[in-house]
Protein backbone atom coordinates (compact mmCIF):
# COMPACT_ATOMS: atom_id res chain seq x y z
CA UNK A 1 0.00 0.00 0.00
CA UNK A 2 1.01 3.46 -1.18
CA UNK A 3 2.24 5.82 1.63
CA UNK A 4 0.73 9.15 1.74
CA UNK A 5 2.23 12.67 1.17
CA UNK A 6 2.43 14.35 4.35
CA UNK A 7 3.13 17.90 3.85
CA UNK A 8 5.05 19.30 7.01
CA UNK A 9 4.65 23.25 7.59
CA UNK A 10 7.51 24.70 9.69
CA UNK A 11 7.39 28.15 11.81
CA UNK A 12 3.81 28.03 12.03
CA UNK A 13 2.04 30.61 14.11
CA UNK A 14 -0.77 29.34 16.56
CA UNK A 15 -3.84 30.68 16.75
CA UNK A 16 -5.07 30.36 20.39
CA UNK A 17 -4.04 32.91 22.74
CA UNK A 18 -2.37 36.33 23.05
CA UNK A 19 1.81 34.19 23.49
CA UNK A 20 0.89 33.69 19.75
CA UNK A 21 3.50 31.13 19.63
CA UNK A 22 5.16 31.10 16.29
CA UNK A 23 7.20 27.67 16.15
CA UNK A 24 4.74 25.14 15.51
CA UNK A 25 5.25 21.86 13.18
CA UNK A 26 2.49 21.00 12.02
CA UNK A 27 1.70 17.70 9.48
CA UNK A 28 -1.28 17.37 6.59
CA UNK A 29 -2.69 14.55 4.70
CA UNK A 30 -5.18 14.70 2.09
CA UNK A 31 -6.25 18.47 3.54
CA UNK A 32 -6.59 17.16 7.14
CA UNK A 33 -4.09 18.05 10.17
CA UNK A 34 -2.70 14.68 11.56
CA UNK A 35 0.02 16.03 13.65
CA UNK A 36 1.32 19.19 15.98
CA UNK A 37 4.23 19.54 17.47
CA UNK A 38 5.42 22.16 19.70
CA UNK A 39 1.79 23.40 20.61
CA UNK A 40 0.27 23.27 23.96
CA UNK A 41 -2.80 21.06 24.49
CA UNK A 42 -5.44 24.03 23.57
CA UNK A 43 -3.10 25.63 20.64
CA UNK A 44 -2.91 21.58 19.11
CA UNK A 45 -6.63 20.81 19.89
CA UNK A 46 -7.23 23.69 17.90
CA UNK A 47 -5.53 22.90 14.69
CA UNK A 48 -7.24 19.81 14.90
CA UNK A 49 -10.79 21.32 15.19
CA UNK A 50 -10.13 22.26 11.58
CA UNK A 51 -10.68 18.96 10.28
CA UNK A 52 -14.30 18.47 9.12
CA UNK A 53 -16.86 16.87 11.98
CA UNK A 54 -20.57 17.07 13.09
CA UNK A 55 -19.68 20.19 14.93
CA UNK A 56 -18.36 21.94 11.81
CA UNK A 57 -20.24 24.23 9.71
CA UNK A 58 -19.57 24.15 6.03
CA UNK A 59 -21.96 25.47 4.59
CA UNK A 60 -24.09 28.78 5.12
CA UNK A 61 -27.42 28.06 7.03
CA UNK A 62 -30.86 29.42 7.84
CA UNK A 63 -32.84 28.84 10.66
CA UNK A 64 -35.93 26.94 9.38
CA UNK A 65 -38.84 26.13 11.89
CA UNK A 66 -36.50 24.51 15.07
CA UNK A 67 -34.13 23.75 12.37
CA UNK A 68 -31.96 24.90 9.94
CA UNK A 69 -31.57 24.81 6.07
CA UNK A 70 -28.53 25.37 3.68
CA UNK A 71 -28.59 28.31 1.16
CA UNK A 72 -26.35 29.55 -1.05
CA UNK A 73 -24.30 31.97 -0.09
CA UNK A 74 -25.63 34.91 -2.76
CA UNK A 75 -29.03 34.22 -0.55
CA UNK A 76 -26.86 34.24 2.74
CA UNK A 77 -25.32 37.70 2.36
CA UNK A 78 -28.88 38.83 1.03
CA UNK A 79 -30.94 37.91 3.89
CA UNK A 80 -27.85 39.08 6.53
CA UNK A 81 -27.64 42.24 4.70
CA UNK A 82 -31.48 43.05 4.59
CA UNK A 83 -31.84 42.44 8.46
CA UNK A 84 -28.41 44.74 9.32
CA UNK A 85 -29.99 47.68 7.08
CA UNK A 86 -33.35 47.20 8.44
CA UNK A 87 -32.17 47.26 12.22
CA UNK A 88 -32.10 50.68 13.57
CA UNK A 89 -29.26 50.05 15.71
CA UNK A 90 -27.04 46.95 15.25
CA UNK A 91 -24.57 44.93 17.25
CA UNK A 92 -20.95 43.80 15.59
CA UNK A 93 -19.28 42.02 18.00
CA UNK A 94 -16.29 39.67 18.69
CA UNK A 95 -13.11 40.02 16.16
CA UNK A 96 -11.01 38.81 18.88
CA UNK A 97 -10.23 35.34 16.84
CA UNK A 98 -9.51 36.61 13.72
CA UNK A 99 -6.90 38.43 11.57
CA UNK A 100 -6.54 41.87 11.17
CA UNK A 101 -7.70 42.86 7.41
CA UNK A 102 -11.06 41.12 8.31
CA UNK A 103 -11.39 43.20 11.76
CA UNK A 104 -10.64 46.37 9.30
CA UNK A 105 -13.41 45.83 7.21
CA UNK A 106 -15.53 45.57 10.52
CA UNK A 107 -15.18 48.90 11.12
CA UNK A 108 -16.29 49.72 7.67
CA UNK A 109 -19.59 47.59 7.80
CA UNK A 110 -20.34 48.72 11.12
CA UNK A 111 -20.21 52.88 10.11
CA UNK A 112 -22.10 52.02 6.99
CA UNK A 113 -24.83 50.43 9.20
CA UNK A 114 -24.44 53.20 11.84
CA UNK A 115 -24.65 50.20 14.59
CA UNK A 116 -22.77 49.66 17.62
CA UNK A 117 -18.53 47.62 17.21
CA UNK A 118 -17.32 45.82 19.59
CA UNK A 119 -14.82 43.69 20.76
CA UNK A 120 -14.06 41.18 23.19
CA UNK A 121 -11.90 43.63 25.38
CA UNK A 122 -15.23 45.49 27.00
CA UNK A 123 -15.39 41.98 28.98
CA UNK A 124 -11.88 41.31 29.51
CA UNK A 125 -9.01 43.58 29.51
CA UNK A 126 -11.04 47.01 28.84
CA UNK A 127 -10.01 48.46 32.26
CA UNK A 128 -6.70 47.70 31.66
CA UNK A 129 -6.68 50.16 27.96
CA UNK A 130 -9.11 52.65 30.44
CA UNK A 131 -5.98 52.71 32.97
CA UNK A 132 -3.70 52.84 30.02
CA UNK A 133 -5.93 56.14 28.86
CA UNK A 134 -5.35 57.84 32.15
CA UNK A 135 -1.81 56.87 33.08
CA UNK A 136 -0.14 55.67 30.65
CA UNK A 137 2.08 52.57 30.62
CA UNK A 138 5.74 51.80 30.61
CA UNK A 139 6.00 48.27 28.75
CA UNK A 140 8.26 46.02 26.18
CA UNK A 141 8.66 43.41 24.07
CA UNK A 142 8.16 39.52 25.38
CA UNK A 143 11.68 39.43 24.20
CA UNK A 144 13.06 41.91 26.14
CA UNK A 145 11.37 39.94 29.20
CA UNK A 146 12.45 36.66 28.16
CA UNK A 147 16.49 37.84 27.81
CA UNK A 148 16.60 40.52 30.57
CA UNK A 149 14.11 39.31 33.47
CA UNK A 150 15.40 38.32 37.00
CA UNK A 151 12.32 38.97 38.76
CA UNK A 152 8.92 38.40 37.18
CA UNK A 153 5.18 38.64 39.33
CA UNK A 154 1.86 37.05 37.71
CA UNK A 155 -1.25 38.96 39.41
CA UNK A 156 -4.67 37.62 39.04
CA UNK A 157 -3.32 35.49 36.26
CA UNK A 158 -2.88 32.12 35.71
CA UNK A 159 -0.49 31.33 32.44
CA UNK A 160 -0.31 27.35 33.46
CA UNK A 161 -3.83 27.28 32.09
CA UNK A 162 -4.50 30.31 30.05
CA UNK A 163 -0.88 30.52 28.16
CA UNK A 164 0.49 27.47 28.62
CA UNK A 165 3.67 28.13 26.75
CA UNK A 166 4.44 31.95 27.95
CA UNK A 167 6.43 30.10 30.68
CA UNK A 168 8.51 28.02 28.80
CA UNK A 169 8.86 30.72 25.69
CA UNK A 170 8.98 34.34 27.66
CA UNK A 171 8.92 34.13 31.61
CA UNK A 172 10.24 31.45 33.22
CA UNK A 173 12.17 28.64 32.39
CA UNK A 174 13.21 29.94 29.06
CA UNK A 175 17.48 30.69 28.90
CA UNK A 176 17.36 34.10 27.78
CA UNK A 177 20.80 36.33 26.33
CA UNK A 178 21.29 37.38 29.70
CA UNK A 179 19.27 34.85 31.82
CA UNK A 180 21.56 32.04 30.53
CA UNK A 181 20.35 29.71 33.74
CA UNK A 182 16.37 29.91 32.70
CA UNK A 183 14.58 28.99 36.26
CA UNK A 184 17.55 29.43 38.16
CA UNK A 185 18.05 32.94 37.24
CA UNK A 186 14.28 34.47 37.76
CA UNK A 187 12.41 34.88 41.03
CA UNK A 188 8.91 34.19 40.62
CA UNK A 189 6.40 36.13 42.25
CA UNK A 190 2.10 34.91 42.15
CA UNK A 191 -0.24 36.85 43.67
CA UNK A 192 -3.22 35.70 44.08
CA UNK A 193 -6.86 34.62 46.33
CA UNK A 194 -6.48 31.03 45.12
CA UNK A 195 -3.54 28.54 44.62
CA UNK A 196 -3.24 28.01 41.19
CA UNK A 197 -1.26 25.53 39.20
CA UNK A 198 1.01 28.72 38.54
CA UNK A 199 1.15 29.77 42.60
CA UNK A 200 2.39 26.47 43.10
CA UNK A 201 5.53 26.33 40.98
CA UNK A 202 6.46 30.16 42.07
CA UNK A 203 9.01 31.49 44.55
CA UNK A 204 6.44 33.53 46.29
CA UNK A 205 2.69 33.13 46.68
CA UNK A 206 0.90 36.04 48.05
CA UNK A 207 -2.65 34.83 48.47
CA UNK A 208 -4.26 38.10 48.28
CA UNK A 209 -8.52 38.53 50.01
CA UNK A 210 -10.67 38.67 46.91
CA UNK A 211 -11.68 42.13 45.67
CA UNK A 212 -8.85 43.75 48.10
CA UNK A 213 -6.05 43.83 45.41
CA UNK A 214 -5.77 47.40 45.08
CA UNK A 215 -5.48 47.96 48.71
CA UNK A 216 -2.28 45.33 48.43
CA UNK A 217 -1.06 47.44 45.43
CA UNK A 218 -1.13 50.74 47.48
CA UNK A 219 0.23 49.12 50.52
CA UNK A 220 3.49 48.27 47.81
CA UNK A 221 3.62 51.54 47.00
CA UNK A 222 3.29 53.12 50.15
CA UNK A 223 6.19 50.88 51.50
CA UNK A 224 8.06 51.73 48.39
CA UNK A 225 8.04 55.09 49.57
CA UNK A 226 9.40 54.49 53.20
CA UNK A 227 6.13 54.81 54.46
CA UNK A 228 5.97 52.05 57.93
CA UNK A 229 2.83 49.94 57.42
CA UNK A 230 1.29 49.93 60.63
CA UNK A 231 -1.11 47.17 59.95
CA UNK A 232 -0.11 43.34 60.82
CA UNK A 233 -1.42 42.60 57.34
CA UNK A 234 -2.86 44.34 54.65
CA UNK A 235 -5.69 42.50 52.14
CA UNK A 236 -4.80 39.30 54.00
CA UNK A 237 -0.84 39.72 53.23
CA UNK A 238 1.31 39.51 55.82
CA UNK A 239 2.98 42.87 56.54
CA UNK A 240 6.56 40.92 56.74
CA UNK A 241 5.79 39.17 53.36
CA UNK A 242 4.93 42.39 51.53
CA UNK A 243 8.38 44.29 52.87
CA UNK A 244 10.34 41.26 51.72
CA UNK A 245 8.48 41.47 47.85
CA UNK A 246 9.43 45.56 48.48
CA UNK A 247 12.84 44.66 49.66
CA UNK A 248 12.72 42.06 46.05
CA UNK A 249 11.44 44.89 43.52
CA UNK A 250 14.01 47.52 44.54
CA UNK A 251 17.34 45.41 44.68
CA UNK A 252 16.03 42.89 40.87
CA UNK A 253 17.93 43.74 37.80
CA UNK A 254 15.06 44.19 35.63
CA UNK A 255 11.39 43.17 36.56
CA UNK A 256 7.68 42.92 34.87
CA UNK A 257 4.57 42.31 36.20
CA UNK A 258 2.23 40.53 34.25
CA UNK A 259 -1.59 40.86 35.34
CA UNK A 260 -4.79 38.98 34.22
CA UNK A 261 -8.49 39.08 34.71
CA UNK A 262 -8.02 38.74 38.55
CA UNK A 263 -6.86 42.07 38.54
CA UNK A 264 -9.11 43.44 35.42
CA UNK A 265 -12.59 42.00 36.53
CA UNK A 266 -12.21 42.48 40.50
CA UNK A 267 -13.21 45.39 42.33
CA UNK A 268 -12.31 48.45 41.45
CA UNK A 269 -11.59 47.53 38.04
CA UNK A 270 -9.44 50.19 36.20
CA UNK A 271 -8.17 51.43 38.88
CA UNK A 272 -6.25 48.72 40.11
CA UNK A 273 -4.35 48.87 36.80
CA UNK A 274 -3.79 52.82 37.45
CA UNK A 275 -2.26 51.46 41.12
CA UNK A 276 -0.18 48.84 38.95
CA UNK A 277 0.99 50.88 36.44
CA UNK A 278 2.08 53.68 38.97
CA UNK A 279 3.31 51.21 40.53
CA UNK A 280 5.66 49.80 37.97
CA UNK A 281 6.55 53.78 37.30
CA UNK A 282 7.54 54.42 40.75
CA UNK A 283 9.65 51.09 40.68
CA UNK A 284 11.89 52.53 37.72
CA UNK A 285 13.37 55.02 40.84
CA UNK A 286 14.95 51.89 42.15
CA UNK A 287 15.44 49.74 38.86
CA UNK A 288 14.08 48.92 35.68
CA UNK A 289 10.45 47.75 36.06
CA UNK A 290 7.80 46.95 33.34
CA UNK A 291 3.82 46.45 32.95
CA UNK A 292 2.25 43.90 30.05
CA UNK A 293 -1.36 43.02 30.34
CA UNK A 294 -1.69 39.17 29.83
CA UNK A 295 -4.34 39.15 26.48
CA UNK A 296 -6.51 35.89 26.08
CA UNK A 297 -7.65 35.63 22.55
CA UNK A 298 -4.75 36.18 20.03
CA UNK A 299 -5.77 38.74 17.58
CA UNK A 300 -7.79 40.88 20.88
CA UNK A 301 -4.61 43.22 21.04
CA UNK A 302 -5.17 43.72 16.74
CA UNK A 303 -8.77 43.94 17.57
CA UNK A 304 -7.61 46.98 20.07
CA UNK A 305 -5.09 48.40 17.64
CA UNK A 306 -7.80 48.38 14.28
CA UNK A 307 -10.47 49.79 15.68
CA UNK A 308 -7.97 52.74 17.09
CA UNK A 309 -6.51 53.43 13.72
CA UNK A 310 -9.55 53.56 12.30
CA UNK A 311 -12.11 55.41 14.54
CA UNK A 312 -9.62 56.89 17.60
CA UNK A 313 -11.10 54.10 19.63
CA UNK A 314 -10.44 50.60 21.04
CA UNK A 315 -13.48 49.41 21.55
CA UNK A 316 -17.42 50.15 22.51
CA UNK A 317 -17.78 52.36 20.12
CA UNK A 318 -21.28 53.89 18.25
CA UNK A 319 -21.73 54.89 14.87
CA UNK A 320 -25.28 56.38 15.04
CA UNK A 321 -24.41 59.96 14.88
CA UNK A 322 -22.48 59.20 11.31
CA UNK A 323 -19.33 59.52 13.84
CA UNK A 324 -17.56 57.36 16.18
CA UNK A 325 -18.40 57.85 19.52
CA UNK A 326 -16.97 56.08 22.53
CA UNK A 327 -17.78 55.46 26.03
CA UNK A 328 -18.08 52.43 28.17
CA UNK A 329 -20.59 51.51 30.11
CA UNK A 330 -22.88 53.01 27.82
CA UNK A 331 -21.75 51.28 24.10
CA UNK A 332 -20.31 48.16 25.54
CA UNK A 333 -21.84 45.08 24.72
CA UNK A 334 -23.61 43.62 27.96
CA UNK A 335 -24.89 47.14 28.36
CA UNK A 336 -26.82 47.86 25.28
CA UNK A 337 -28.02 44.20 25.47
CA UNK A 338 -29.08 44.32 28.83
CA UNK A 339 -30.82 48.02 28.18
CA UNK A 340 -32.47 46.43 25.31
CA UNK A 341 -31.08 49.04 23.26
CA UNK A 342 -30.34 46.45 20.19
CA UNK A 343 -32.19 45.27 17.72
CA UNK A 344 -30.12 42.89 15.59
CA UNK A 345 -26.40 41.32 16.14
CA UNK A 346 -24.08 39.92 14.07
CA UNK A 347 -21.44 38.22 16.34
CA UNK A 348 -17.64 37.26 14.58
CA UNK A 349 -15.31 35.12 15.97
CA UNK A 350 -16.95 35.48 19.39
CA UNK A 351 -19.18 33.22 21.68
CA UNK A 352 -21.32 35.93 24.22
CA UNK A 353 -23.41 33.45 25.26
CA UNK A 354 -21.18 31.31 26.70
CA UNK A 355 -20.10 34.74 29.07
CA UNK A 356 -22.52 37.28 28.87
CA UNK A 357 -25.13 37.73 32.04
CA UNK A 358 -28.11 35.73 31.40
CA UNK A 359 -30.46 39.34 30.90
CA UNK A 360 -28.34 40.29 27.85
CA UNK A 361 -27.94 37.27 25.91
CA UNK A 362 -32.05 36.43 26.36
CA UNK A 363 -32.63 40.21 24.89
CA UNK A 364 -29.66 38.91 22.08
CA UNK A 365 -31.77 35.83 21.87
CA UNK A 366 -34.97 37.94 20.93
CA UNK A 367 -33.96 39.48 18.16
CA UNK A 368 -32.25 38.67 14.64
CA UNK A 369 -28.65 36.88 14.95
CA UNK A 370 -26.16 36.48 12.80
CA UNK A 371 -23.01 33.92 13.54
CA UNK A 372 -19.83 34.25 11.62
CA UNK A 373 -18.39 30.66 13.42
CA UNK A 374 -16.66 27.61 12.35
CA UNK A 375 -17.82 25.30 14.82
CA UNK A 376 -21.11 25.03 16.74
CA UNK A 377 -21.33 27.45 19.87
CA UNK A 378 -24.54 28.45 22.46
CA UNK A 379 -24.56 31.62 20.46
CA UNK A 380 -24.63 29.86 17.22
CA UNK A 381 -27.48 27.37 18.20
CA UNK A 382 -30.02 30.03 18.36
CA UNK A 383 -28.22 32.17 15.58
CA UNK A 384 -30.92 32.60 12.40
CA UNK A 385 -28.08 32.31 10.12
CA UNK A 386 -24.90 30.98 10.16
CA UNK A 387 -22.65 32.04 7.73
CA UNK A 388 -19.28 29.39 8.16
CA UNK A 389 -16.00 31.14 8.01
CA UNK A 390 -12.26 29.82 7.47
CA UNK A 391 -10.51 29.53 10.50
CA UNK A 392 -7.43 32.54 10.42
CA UNK A 393 -4.36 30.91 11.23
CA UNK A 394 -4.88 27.53 9.69
CA UNK A 395 -7.11 27.67 6.90
CA UNK A 396 -6.50 31.70 5.30
CA UNK A 397 -3.58 33.75 6.00
CA UNK A 398 -3.60 37.20 7.94
CA UNK A 399 -2.16 39.26 10.72
CA UNK A 400 -2.39 38.79 14.11
CA UNK A 401 -0.95 41.35 17.11
CA UNK A 402 1.17 39.51 20.07
CA UNK A 403 0.04 40.64 23.26
CA UNK A 404 2.82 43.08 23.08
CA UNK A 405 1.34 44.49 20.32
CA UNK A 406 4.27 42.86 17.65
CA UNK A 407 2.39 41.97 14.51
CA UNK A 408 2.89 38.52 13.14
CA UNK A 409 1.86 36.88 10.22
CA UNK A 410 -0.35 34.01 10.41
CA UNK A 411 -0.11 30.91 7.80
CA UNK A 412 -2.11 29.33 6.02
CA UNK A 413 -1.95 24.72 6.50
CA UNK A 414 -4.76 23.63 4.69
CA UNK A 415 -7.33 24.10 2.70
CA UNK A 416 -11.07 25.91 4.51
CA UNK A 417 -13.92 22.22 4.46
CA UNK A 418 -16.93 22.78 2.11
CA UNK A 419 -18.08 26.43 1.20
CA UNK A 420 -16.34 28.00 3.73
CA UNK A 421 -15.50 32.12 2.90
CA UNK A 422 -12.35 33.86 5.07
CA UNK A 423 -13.88 36.38 7.47
CA UNK A 424 -12.75 39.51 5.18
CA UNK A 425 -14.60 38.03 2.05
CA UNK A 426 -17.89 37.37 4.31
CA UNK A 427 -17.72 41.12 5.74
CA UNK A 428 -16.74 42.40 2.03
CA UNK A 429 -19.49 40.85 0.26
CA UNK A 430 -21.44 42.25 3.26
CA UNK A 431 -20.54 45.66 2.48
CA UNK A 432 -21.33 45.60 -0.74
CA UNK A 433 -24.94 44.45 -0.54
CA UNK A 434 -25.35 46.94 2.02
CA UNK A 435 -24.45 49.36 0.20
CA UNK A 436 -26.60 47.90 -2.60
CA UNK A 437 -29.67 47.88 -0.67
CA UNK A 438 -28.75 51.69 1.26
CA UNK A 439 -28.60 52.54 -2.90
CA UNK A 440 -25.24 53.51 -2.23
CA UNK A 441 -23.23 51.71 -4.80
Amino acid sequence: MASKNINTFKDVVCPFCGTLCDDLEVDVVDNQVIEVRNGCQIGTKKFFSSNPSPHRYMKPLIKDGDSYKEISWDEAIDKTAEILTKAKRPLLYGFSSTETEAQGKGVELAELLGGILDNTASVCHGPSILAEQDVGVPTSTLGEYKNRADLVIFWGSNPVHAHPRHLGRYSDYIRGYFRKDGRHDRYIVVIDPRNTHTAQIADLHLQVNPDEDYELLNAIRAALRGVELDAKEISGVQTKDIMELVNRLKTCKFGVIFFGMGLTQTMAHHRNIDAAICLTRELNDYTKFLITPMRGHYNVTGANTVFTWNTGYPYSIDFSKGYPRYNPGEFSSCDVLINDEIDASLIIASDPASNFPVASVKNMFKHPLISIEPHETPTSAFADIILPPAIAGIECEGTAYRMDHVPIMLRKVKEAPGDCLTDLEIIERLIEKVKEKKGEK
